[in-house]
């Protein structure tokens, strides 16, 4: 399979990914993380970074854009998540795909929800705020972690199964090949 096949596949899983958040779904349930940390491994830096971020400016522009603070805030937990999924590239196995997805969950809830804190006065900004709000979150969680580990498991599967099924593909035409020049 050709470098530019697999960047077209890659970029059409994000794509796919970032117009998904236009259908109804439970809240945070969506595969925004897992296609930053998909993006990060299997795309240059440059159009690995820039296209999951365009990707969801696109959607918010649908969706509707929110408070510029709690924003940006999201945004930058995404392009921490790319960048785990930049570091994954060297050590990819099922079992770091995993606990890579479950740190961008975690990652995402501290970033967001302290900049919540932070930037609202729904809560103290004492430390007992901050617990609170952290608290209240735990709900949301809950299915930020679903929606990032069951999006990961899909796309990472996704991809690495349509490479092995070329791989297989073009071996069994090579040997077809072998066969009738023999």
């Amino acid at each position: 399979m050709s470098k530019r096949t697999k960047i077209i596949i890659v970029a059409s899983i994000v794509v796919l990914a970032a117009m998904s958040r236009l259908v109804d779904h439970p809240y945070n349930f969506t595969p925004i993380a897992a296609m930053a940390l998909f993006a990060g491994c299997y795309l240059r830096t440059k159009w690995g970074i820039l296209l999951p971020l365009a990707a969801m400016l696109a959607s918010d522009y649908f969706i509707g854009f929110y408070d510029w603070q709690v924003m940006a805030a999201v945004y930058a937990s995404f392009a921490l998540v790319f960048t785990l999924g930049w570091l994954l590239r060297k050590y990819k196995n099922w079992h770091n795909i995993i606990l890579a997805s479950l740190v961008s969950s975690v990652m995402f809830f501290v970033v967001t929800n302290l900049a919540v804190w932070a930037f609202f006065n729904w809560y103290a900004h004492t430390r007992e705020g901050l617990i609170y709000c952290f608290t209240l979150a735990l709900p949301f969680f809950r299915n930020t972690l679903a929606g990032d580990l069951s999006y990961t498991v899909l796309f990472f599967g996704a991809y690495e199964s349509i490479l092995l099924f070329a791989d297989k593909k073009v071996i069994k035409n090579k040997i077809a090949h072998d066969q009738r020049n023999l």
